[in-house]
């Protein structure tokens, strides 16, 4: 008895010292995005002290007029951007990870990000400022032309994604037909783009590059509503995520329907990433990275705690790879996908390099 009530203890004691590890992951993630927050806001081509930053967040006068404008009108408004998109990137790249159970699958392995491309190359490169200026004149949709095409590419794209996952059973399937997917609408986009005049072809581009600076108070609660859906809807997976983790058959013995959970899964994940191609473009490298990092400060795959994670340190890199981009002191701008790749490339990197240790990860 006395054995026994000695290993209990020890294992309660270990379960409470991982408990607290993760607890203290959590806090120290939300410290230093608050931390990253405020830098976004005081730091650009134009330096805001933090008291003038604080002032201008409770409306009270700054010591420039100017400065006020700046964080309110411009840098609020794109770390907020940041801030949503980083979590939903991070969040759906954990799900789809988990639903492949393939690494270095991301939020828009199902072709999500290839239909939202689609519907900004048919306005941008088809019907040009024509298309746009339709788009503009329908109602609530008024200074959203760019967004509302990519969100009924993705849209479309998601029900023919759908439509694919009622009919086949393995994973593995849905999987490579939606890479298939994908790669034909880029085919059309390519094609596109080939017989294109060169004007159109920069504005495309340009849009590829990906934002958080485009993102107007405007649009912004249309962005925060799509992606508090796709966020409320994973955390509602989160049982299911689990029971996933050690395959099909044990999630079944448990009792998870997988057709409905998988449904689940890529409705959050299509919300998730076709709200944040529609607005900000396609964001590369962090629905890979991220969850990866995660993984690694948390040493488990528990979605209860991982989620929550991936949410804080997506949001966080997302605005530290906006900070770079805007070059503080610089009147110039970096593409931002050209930052997400130097961060997240290297992961993935250091992911394909450690594949006996990622296993571990996968399913502790």
């Amino acid at each position: 008895m006395a054995t026994r009530s000695k290993a209990q203890v020890w294992q309660l004691a270990r379960l409470a010292a991982r408990l607290g590890r993760r607890s203290a992951v959590l806090v120290a993630l939300l410290i230093a995005l608050i931390g990253a927050f405020c830098l976004v806001l005081a730091v650009g081509s134009v330096s805001v002290p933090l008291e003038d930053v604080w002032r201008a967040l409770i409306g009270q006068p700054t010591s420039r007029p100017a400065y006020a404008t700046i964080v309110t009108q411009f840098r609020l408004p794109r770390a907020l951007t940041a801030l949503l998109a980083g979590a939903a990137l991070a969040v759906g790249g954990v799900q789809m990870q988990t639903l492949f159970r393939n690494p270095l699958t991301d939020p828009f392995v199902l072709g999500i990000s290839a239909g939202a491309s689609l519907g900004v190359a048919l306005v941008v490169l088809a019907v040009g400022t024509t298309g746009a200026t339709v788009l503009a004149g329908i109602g609530w949709l008024g200074d959203l032309s760019l967004a509302a095409a990519a969100s009924l590419g993705a849209a479309l794209m998601l029900g023919i994604v759908l439509s694919f996952a009622q009919r086949v059973r393995s994973f593995l399937t849905l999987l490579i037909v939606g890479l298939m997917l994908g790669y034909t609408v880029s085919a059309f986009v390519s094609l596109m783009l080939h017989f294109a005049i060169p004007e159109r072809i920069q504005a495309y581009i340009n849009w590829t590059f990906g934002s958080f600076s485009g993102v107007t108070w405007r649009q912004l609660p249309i962005l925060a509503l799509i992606l508090a859906v796709g966020l409320a809807l994973s955390l509602a997976l989160i049982k299911p995520l689990n029971a996933l983790l050690l395959g099909e058959a044990y999630a079944q013995s448990l009792g998870i329907d997988l057709r409905r959970a998988r449904m689940g899964i890529i409705l959050s994940t299509a919300l998730l990433a076709g709200g944040v191609t529609a607005f900000c473009g396609p964001i590369g490298f962090l629905g890979i990275a991220v969850p990866h990092l995660s993984r690694i400060l948390l040493r488990t795959s528990d979605h209860r705690w991982l989620l929550p994670t991936a949410m804080l340190l997506g949001g966080l890199i997302a605005n530290l790879a906006d900070l770079i981009a805007q070059v503080p002191g610089r009147q110039i701008i970096l593409p931002l996908n050209a930052v997400t790749a130097l961060i997240g490339a290297p992961v993935v990197v250091l992911i394909v390099l450690s594949q006996r240790r990622l296993r571990d990860t996968f399913t502790a």
